[in-house]
This record gives C-alpha cells, structure tokens and sequence, in this order.
C-alpha cells in the first residue's frame, strides 16, 4: 500500500437507499477520501443503479475481510475525519452499543478510539419518513427504538449526528472550515 502523506476523508456506506443519491453528490466533492462500502453497500448501490463514478484519488474498501484490515490505517494518522451515511439503523444500534463486527461499524469504532472527529447521516431519524426506495416514493415509520438510538447517538462526544443531505453537506462545510491552514 502506498504511504499517504496527506490525510483523507474516510466515509462508510451501510445498506441503505435512503439520499443514496444526495449522499454520492456530497462525497463526489471531497478530495482525498476513502470510500468503506459494507456488503449491504453494495447491493443497495445496485438496486438504485448508483454508479461510483469517483475521482482517480478515491480508494475503495469493501467488508471482506473477517478483521476489517483497512480500518488499521486509522492508527497512522490517514485520516483526518470519518463519515457514515447514510447510515442504517442497524449500524445506529451497532454504534450506540459499541458493537464492531463489520467493515463499516469498525470505521465508527476506530475512528472513536483514535479521536477522530465523526459525522454519521442517520436514516430513521422521525416517526414518519418518506424515501425513495428504488422503483418509488414509499413512507417508512422508524420503530421508537431507532429514534432513541438516534438520539443516544447525538450525545457522543467528537459524533455530529446529521438527520438530513442538507444537515450533512453543513457538517462537511463545518469540517472543512476546521481542517484549513
């Protein structure tokens, strides 16, 4: 692997349609960034026929290690910021319970451990959504456990907890602003 002299952005996708489209937009427009996809990633990313057309820079790692390898980088300083979204409210559960079995929720863990400042788009984020799923528009009602997770989640420290693409692109700006000379 080559050795990175300035430091990325890493941003991890769960399996979930929801601003799936919104969300490529605002990774598109990050330098620098490494793109964790969760096996769920994937398959979403099919269904909504979203293609990766990334920049040249952009590494892509997908869940398929039993360790999550590529999570060890986070102890050498490559990256700068980490972002989950949209983010599931499986990997919510996962985050606010500290459980790391997977690609993406050891993104979230390591990047806690090693105090990297965090920013998570939740997906079950109200009582009633609606989200494009990928032939229509369809309602989703959260269950009171993905709220409460939600708002667990908004209490940690070095997490921004974003409930919208708008709120996300406005936590990037934020972000952005702190990482200049």
């Amino acid at each position: 692997m080559t050795k990175l002299t300035i430091p990325r952005w890493a941003w991890a996708i769960t399996g979930s349609g929801h601003y799936i489209k919104e969300t490529f937009a605002l990774l598109r427009e990050l330098e620098n960034l490494d793109l964790f996809l969760s096996k769920a990633a994937g398959e979403v990313l099919r269904m909504y026929k979203q293609e990766l057309n990334l920049p040249k820079s952009v590494r892509v790692f997908q869940d398929k290690t039993a360790s999550a390898a590529p999570i060890g980088q986070f102890y050498y300083g490559v990256y700068h910021t980490a972002v989950v979204g949209p983010a599931t409210s499986n990997a919510v559960a996962k985050f606010v319970y500290g459980l790391s079995d997977d690609l993406v929720s050891n993104v979230f863990a390591h990047a806690g451990k090693t105090r990297v400042p965090i920013l998570v788009f939740a997906c079950d984020t109200a009582p009633e959504l609606l989200t494009e799923a990928p032939k229509s528009m369809v309602k989703v009602y959260p269950r009171p456990i993905d709220l409460e997770n939600r708002e667990k989640l908004g209490r940690f420290a070095g997490v921004t907890a974003v409930d919208s693409p708008a709120e996300l692109a406005e936590a990037i700006a934020r972000r952005r602003a702190e990482l200049r000379p």
